[in-house]
């Protein structure tokens, strides 16, 4: 009897010491997002004078998706469908100002099911959209606070301000700023010994508006050297009334033109890129000088575009190419090879259950994505997943590695040719000879749609089309 004690406390040890060298083996995550990043950025070269040298350095280190896109193009229901593994055509979560845990209440999260199995999650900045920040999903977290503002001067500036879209400059340090404190907090984690694996998410808030950023900033993009964007006279001529409602020609676009103000809002813009993409290279330096560098898997990602003039439109809440492409960078130790480029479509619904294969966690039944290892692994693999992009009920997109196929709520269609069309310029929807593309793009759309959760109070600029004939909307 005492041998077989003595046997059974020896095997139990043997599984326990496994279990925590099991444990101790599992990768560590760092989960960065950068808010209303679009492809501004020099490795995606959506804008000639775009600068962003740590966020391209990174992207050398992995895999950059230089066709990935948002499921919603605005900030909540983006970031729900990217920490839920769900579309919002089954969350109902279609536009900002939806609360989603009282109507996923068990829905668990991205950080959530990293919780369960053995990991620390902790988060810094903005990961869910502010208002609906989520406690249930962390250990520990620290919410967004508040920049320095601009001088009266400034603020007064017919320069720094069009209507609703606001920048401007700042006598300030970047020590000053949230995003400053946010990444000090992330790597003030990172220099600490940790038992357990961990979850570390960083919330970069910039380039979201106010563009306001330190003066150093501005000064390496002077307003009167920098290339706009190219813009079609005509490019709304061809749309239905629910596209051009969705462009509003006559809102910050006009403004924007009537104010003499294109070049200072796109200096503004840039400038506070290269703000963000300083507070990157800051959290990546730390993460390669701790001990947690070899066995760290790098997840960076943009919650959707933004535009700034194209199809006579500004901000995001648009079903078009710039407000639905925005970066996916993945870094996994022993998976990607550096300098990865991977042009098939995927949307952010596969990142959740990417980063559990890669971890070694199970993939739950309602998560709607794809794994993308078979990309990261081989960035030229056979891939036939669009990606689907939503905002408001029944208003989806289709992208494909050729086209971008559009159905508005009231049926009316847009359907444009990457290969010959990369502006989106002229829409083919309706024409005989591309009747079957459009039917067999048809079909991939989200097969049904989720009652909208209920909303709270949101300003004019957040409600989704359909109810735009009373207020007016994005």
């Amino acid at each position: 009897m005492s041998r077989f004690v003595a046997l059974y406390c020896a095997l139990l040890l043997v599984a326990v010491m496994a279990s925590a060298a099991s444990s101790a083996e599992r990768p560590n995550v760092l989960f960065v997002a950068v808010d209303d990043l679009n492809d501004w950025i020099g490795c995606l070269g959506g804008h000639p004078d775009g600068s962003s040298p740590n966020i391209d350095a990174l992207a050398k280190r992995g895999c950059l998706f230089t066709r990935s896109y948002c499921s919603a193009p605005a900030c909540n229901p983006s970031r729900v469908a990217m920490m839920t593994g769900m579309r919002p055509s089954t969350t109902g979560i279609y536009v900002n100002p939806q609360p989603w845990r009282p109507v996923l209440k068990d829905t668990v999260t991205l950080p959530q099911h990293f919780m369960k199995h053995g990991y620390h999650a902790t988060g810094c900045g903005k990961i869910f959209h502010g208002r609906y920040d989520d406690d249930a999903s962390w250990h520990h977290y620290l919410k967004k606070g508040g920049d320095p503002k601009p001088t009266q001067a400034v603020l007064q500036d017919a320069h720094s301000k069009a209507g609703g879209i606001v920048w401007g400059v700042l006598d300030a340090d970047d020590s000053e700023m949230n995003d400053y404190r946010m990444v000090d907090y992330a790597i003030n984690f990172l220099d600490q010994k940790h038992e357990k694996p961990f979850f570390l998410a960083c919330g970069i808030y910039r380039p979201h508006m106010p563009w306001q950023v330190p003066r150093k900033y501005y000064d390496l993009f002077p307003h009167d050297k920098l290339t706009l964007p190219e813009v079609l006279e005509s490019d709304l001529d061809d749309l239905s009334p629910a596209g051009v409602k969705m462009a509003r020609p006559d809102g910050d676009h006009a403004t924007i033109l009537n104010t003499d103000n294109w070049r200072y809002a796109v200096q503004a813009y840039l400038a506070s890129i290269r703000f963000a993409d300083g507070q990157v290279g800051r959290l990546i330096q730390a993460l390669d000088k701790s001990e947690h560098a070899r066995n760290t898997i790098i997840v960076l990602w943009g919650d959707h575009g933004w535009h700034l003039g194209e199809k006579h439109h500004w901000r995001k809440f648009s079903l078009w190419e710039e407000a639905c492409r925005a970066p996916l960078v993945i870094i996994a130790p022993g998976i990607t090879a550096p300098d990865s480029r991977c042009g098939r479509t995927v949307d952010f619904v596969d990142v959740y259950p990417t980063l559990s294969e890669l971890c070694g966690l199970p993939i739950g039944d309602h998560l709607e994505g794809e794994s993308l290892i078979p990309l990261l692994k081989n960035p030229q693999k056979e891939w036939n997943h669009p990606a689907i992009t939503s905002h408001g009920r029944k208003n989806d997109a289709v992208r494909t590695e050729r086209w971008r196929y559009i159905r508005y709520a009231d049926g009316s269609e847009e359907l444009y040719d990457h290969d010959r069309d990369a502006m989106e310029w002229s829409n083919l929807a309706g024409k005989p000879e591309f009747a079957s593309v459009q039917k067999e793009l048809s079909a991939l759309l989200p097969a049904t749609h989720a009652p909208e959760a209920p909303y709270e109070n949101a300003r004019s600029d957040e409600k989704p089309l359909k109810k735009s004939s009373k207020k007016k909307s994005n």
